[in-house]
């Protein structure tokens, strides 16, 4: 039987965590499927992907792209990918462990049993929930969510977090080939074209903890993007409200 949950994974040079992370997922109570968006990795994460697929027949899956072009559109095309299917849940997840599989079960819980529409696995509404990253990115991570806040009205305490659960209308009412974002705000984009289309979302906390294997993928232009990008959201959205108003 199918399910009606589809996990996406975007992954690039993650040979480290692969095969450990996809049978986590296969472990958990839920019969979660599994979607592996992979940018051309050049270290084997793919062949170890095809492994767990070969084992594990229709719960995982691999979407291949030839190079890296950036977290937002890995998971556009998962997205688009889920929406051809029957799917009703659709999952946001790190390969690295930071987000913890485990808590894969209170997102889908939050949106199938709390009717709510989006859940976000939260570092922020109970406090600071973070493990192994310096002070410095803590703070940076901390108040880049309060400065979202600030400029959008999001109310959404942890604005960056990457680690979600989108229930099908959602992504069917959100036009995703609209979304301009690839990094970090993107998922700020996201959270937003959401929250302004009426959706009811949930803050679910969580611990994070930081990579143990592999690399980190953040970078100066991440950064710059998701600074400037809020502005931009906000503008977009007065411009957008003027011009139904006017009409």
């Amino acid at each position: 039987m199918a399910s009606d949950a589809l996990v996406i994974v975007p992954t690039y040079n993650e040979k480290e965590n692969i095969t450990a992370f996809l049978n986590k997922v296969l472990g958990l109570a839920y019969p979660f499927e599994i979607l592996v968006v992979d940018d051309g990795s050049p270290d084997g994460t793919q062949d170890l992907v095809r492994e767990v697929m070969h084992q594990n027949p229709g719960r995982v899956h691999l979407l291949p792209r030839s190079g890296k072009m950036g977290l937002g559109t890995a998971y556009i095309a998962g997205f688009q990918w889920g929406l051809q299917r029957d799917y009703q849940y659709f999952f946001e997840i790190d390969a690295d462990f930071s987000h913890n599989p485990d808590d894969l079960l209170r997102l889908h819980e939050a949106c199938r049993e709390e009717d709510c529409d989006m859940a976000v696995g939260s570092r922020y509404v109970t406090g600071v929930n973070v493990v192994n990253w310096p002070m410095s990115r803590v703070m940076m991570s901390y108040f880049a969510s309060r400065y979202v806040q600030f400029i959008t009205g999001l109310p959404i305490h942890d604005a960056t977090a990457g680690f979600k659960c989108y229930t099908r209308p959602v992504l069917e009412k959100i036009n995703l080939r609209q979304i301009r974002f690839v990094g970090y705000a993107f998922q700020i984009e996201m959270k937003f074209k959401a929250w302004m289309a009426g959706f009811k979302i949930k803050e679910v906390p969580i611990i994070f903890t930081d990579r143990t294997l592999g690399s980190s993928k953040i970078s100066k232009g991440i950064i710059k993007e998701a600074v400037w990008g809020v502005i931009k959201l906000r503008w977009w959205a007065i411009w957008g409200m003027r011009k139904a108003y006017n009409n």
